[in-house]
């Protein structure tokens, strides 16, 4: 089994006690400690001490100061503050939401099984009588069911905009309701939530989640609000993906369908960049696999997390009009630290982020996105013509296997082969009705020709009518928050328009 290689010095340090209060000192060195966790050479995990400050003999001499690190120490600082301190802020971060409980076991598609479980959902408009005028609205990865101010909760929502009498999607002529995904943590049932039949936080004891699985909890909401068929299913990003698997899963109760900016399949360069993500993420301390509730949060961790991702949801020449090489202080020494301005842009992204939203459910919703595939077949619902659940509700925390190289594979061409879109074209198939499909050339996280291969699919498929424009934005995958013109229209003309197939 491999093990880790740890200076000597820091398992000396590991296993003397030596408090936190006190110098190590280490020949000519003398290094100013605090207590934090590392793994030793045993496997085991000890206390250690890590450097805060070093003076010697040697630093003396030289010809050139010790640089400064500021951003460092309010990083330490800000870990100092939480320890010991309050909940995360995610605990408490939306108000005025509506939730839906769903008391009967609920069985998730890679295995496990919640005894029970909440979904937090906010609704705009009035549902008609017939129950025939709803929208369900789907997020992207890290939103929350707040798309749209309302009395219990005057904050501008996510999709502000876009939502409200005379609006896009139009309050006047439909009832909308927008949900936080299964998995969240924003109301609704996620690693960060209690678990009723021992009394402690989920963690890495939640299942495995998948899109799927969180459409299938969206339907049970609808089935507790009498609501039969939808007028559509509209989302973006991770919503985009929730849209086509609500489609195509219940064919029977959406009337009409709108992706932006999502994708059929998730493909390699995306499940990259979220991997790096998680990765980094996981390799916070304070992680403590997953457990770090009782604890100080990943902050350093989810903020580099939140910063790689960022990069992905922008584009380069939106920056360069923005930011340029314009540094954020020109008259001082350039530092290792933010000094750009596009480095103090996503400092800030990263800061006001990482204490927004729990880290769990950070990787569990992320890897669903990674994972997601609409070829055929779909996952069947566990939930239905299954035995009785017999499953425990506890359950391990996730494993993650050591990986190992795979053989050497020559490079393959970018197109699908044809039996893997033969696959995703009868996996579209039970999706016939009306569809916009949306994409737009400067994004790189799902870049335009993920959209183009839903609306190709889908005509495959035999559905004649869907509707693809490909927008030219300089926003890149944030194209669907901020161009309330070109989407927004879009999206109008689509779900009222009268369509005769």
């Amino acid at each position: 089994m491999f093990k880790p290689t740890v200076p000597a010095w820091r398992i000396r340090s590991a296993i003397s006690g030596i408090p936190s209060k006190n110098a190590l000192i280490l020949g000519e060195r003398t290094i100013l400690t605090r207590p934090t966790i590392l793994l030793t050479a045993t496997g085991r995990q000890e206390p250690s001490y890590f450097a805060r400050h070093i003076t010697s003999a040697s630093t003396s001499r030289s010809s050139n100061p010790a640089l400064s690190f500021p951003c460092l120490e309010r990083n330490a600082e800000r870990e100092r503050s939480l320890d010991g301190g309050p909940e995360p802020a995610y605990d408490k971060i939306v108000s005025g939401y509506s939730t839906y409980h769903h008391s009967e076991p609920f069985k998730f598609v890679h295995g496990g099984v919640l005894p029970e479980f909440d979904i937090a959902y906010e609704t705009w408009g009035t549902l008609n009588a017939a129950k025939d005028n709803a929208i369900l609205l789907h997020t992207g990865l890290s939103a929350s069911s707040h798309a749209k101010s309302h009395e219990k909760n005057t904050k501008d929502g996510w999709w502000e905009k876009f939502i409200g009498p005379g609006y896009p999607i139009d309050t006047n002529k439909f009832f909308v309701i927008c949900t936080n995904a299964l998995g969240g943590c924003y109301g609704s049932t996620g690693p960060s939530s209690i678990d009723p039949s021992n009394g402690e936080r989920y963690a890495t004891r939640f299942p495995i989640i998948t899109i799927f699985d969180m459409i299938r909890a969206q339907f049970k909401l609808l089935d507790s609000l009498g609501i039969q068929k939808l007028h559509a299913s509209v989302g973006s990003s991770m919503g985009g993906m929730q849209s086509l698997a609500a489609a195509a899963l219940f064919p029977e109760r959406v009337g009409r369908v709108v992706s932006i900016s999502g994708a059929a399949r998730s493909h390699p360069y995306s499940i990259a960049l979220r991997h790096t993500q998680r990765q980094v993420l996981m390799a916070d301390p304070n992680w403590r696999e997953g457990f770090y509730y009782q604890g100080v949060p990943p902050h350093v961790g989810m903020k580099l997390a939140r910063q790689i991702a960022t990069i992905s949801y922008r584009s380069g020449p939106e920056w360069e009009q923005r930011f340029g090489r314009k540094r954020a202080n020109p008259d001082q020494t350039p530092a290792l630290c933010p000094d750009f301005l596009i480095e103090t842009y996503l400092d800030h992204q990263g800061e006001r982020f990482c204490l927004q939203y729990d880290p769990n459910s950070l990787l569990y919703i992320s890897k669903a996105m990674d994972m997601f595939d609409m070829s055929y077949p779909l996952p069947p619902d566990p939930n239905v013509h299954s035995p009785e659940c017999h499953q425990q509700t506890q359950h391990k925390p996730v494993d993650c296997p050591i990986s190992h190289p795979s053989p050497h594979q020559p490079l393959s061409s970018t197109t699908a082969s044809p039996s893997d879109r033969a696959a995703l074209v009868k996996g579209l198939s039970p999706i016939t009705m009306p569809t916009l499909v949306l994409g737009v050339q400067s994004d790189i996280l799902f870049p335009y020709w993920q959209q183009k291969e839903i609306a190709d699919c889908l005509k495959e498929a035999g559905n004649r009518n869907v509707t693809y424009y490909e927008l030219d934005a300089m926003y890149g995958h944030d194209t669907f928050l901020i161009d309330l013109v070109n989407i927004g229209g879009a999206v109008k003309g689509h779900l009222e328009n009268v369509v005769t197939v």
